[in-house]
């Protein structure tokens, strides 16, 4: 198994054409990728997790400076910068983060402005097999590197985040936060938000998942106006879960959320929501998020020991405790 990995790998690598290496695209197209930094306070929630100094790449949308990036390089950041490709680093304000995709939206200053923005494509056709560029900014400045899509799967995320059909492609990129994948017309479908020992399934090929653009679409205006989706914020528990062995298993509660003041404890198995069986991780989050609005109580049935108990959650919203800006 292994070994076809290995060799599912080099394939990928040797196969790459000199297009998608970045020779054919002007350097207007490399220009839009900007370099993201952001700096959070050392007392913010996710300060422990993703780091006080995060860095990472974002790609200019429109002609008036506004930056599409990955959301978690600025989620309760006090701090923006957004160096671009002159090498000028330059202020950028927060706008707008979705939960519910993981996209994130600045407004730059100056001289990001002047990079021509690069189109959103249409991701929904998207199939294995095609090729993409990925555009990220590298050491030097912004860099691109040529991948195939090997997979468009559901992905579930232990932070409660579920996508229907992620992007995934390989070889794996080492700069994906924030990464632009685009397509031979220079068009942007994805933006990158993980590396993956997996991109093909159940293969041991490291690659890296995007988040499909057309996600981007209904959302834009209000992310842009109002800083989130309009769409009906779901219930949060604040419960960090995993797929192990064919069971749903809880690794963590966060501190200060819901699920921490319920009785809830790492190791706890779920077995159900509501007394239905559940089929894996994104089967859990569905059964919660249909259960209504943040606020509403979620009745999980928990596996401890030999003894399946009913756990109930008060939900919350997300929004309400990690804000985009810890000092509000």
């Amino acid at each position: 198994m292994k070994r076809r990995g290995l060799l599912v790998i080099l394939a990928l690598v040797l196969a790459v054409p000199a297009h998608l290496r970045g020779q054919e695209f002007s350097a207007e197209t490399f220009n839009s990728v900007v370099k993201v930094r952001a700096e959070v306070p050392a007392g913010a929630r996710t300060a422990a997790t993703l780091g006080p100094v995060r860095e990472g790449s974002g790609v200019v949308i429109d002609s008036n400076g506004l930056v599409l990036t990955i959301g978690y390089l600025i989620l309760e950041a006090s701090r923006v910068q957004v160096t671009d490709f002159a090498g000028k680093t330059v202020p950028a304000r927060i706008l707008g983060y979705d939960h519910a995709t993981g996209f994130g939206l600045l407004r730059a200053r100056s001289s990001a402005a002047a990079a021509r923005p690069l189109p959103l494509g249409l991701s929904k056709d998207l199939a294995r097999g095609a090729e993409v560029l990925i555009l990220s900014w590298a050491e030097k400045g912004p860099s691109g590197q040529g991948a195939y899509v090997v997979s468009r799967r559901e992905f579930a995320g232990y932070w409660e985040y579920l996508l229907e059909r992620a992007i995934f492609t390989a070889p794996h990129n080492a700069n994906f936060g924030g990464a632009a994948l685009i397509d031979k017309g220079g068009s942007l479908l994805g933006i990158g938000s993980l590396q993956v020992p997996q991109a093909i399934p159940g293969q041991p090929v490291p690659g890296n998942m995007f988040v499909p653009i057309d996600l981007l679409k209904p959302i834009l205006s209000d992310l842009t106006q109002k800083g989130r989706s309009g769409a009906s914020p779901r219930p949060w528990l604040g419960a960090q879960m995993e797929e192990a062995g064919g069971h749903v298993i809880i690794r963590r509660v966060s501190r200060g959320g819901p699920a921490a003041g319920s009785g809830l404890e790492a190791g706890d198995l779920v077995a159900g929501v509501g007394g239905v069986a559940v089929k894996g991780l994104a089967d859990v989050y569905r059964k919660i998020w249909a259960l209504g609005a943040p606020g509403v109580s979620v009745p999980l049935n928990i596996l401890k020991g030999v003894r399946v108990e009913e756990v109930r959650v008060v939900s919350g919203d997300r929004y309400d405790y990690l804000r985009l800006d810890p000092s509000h």
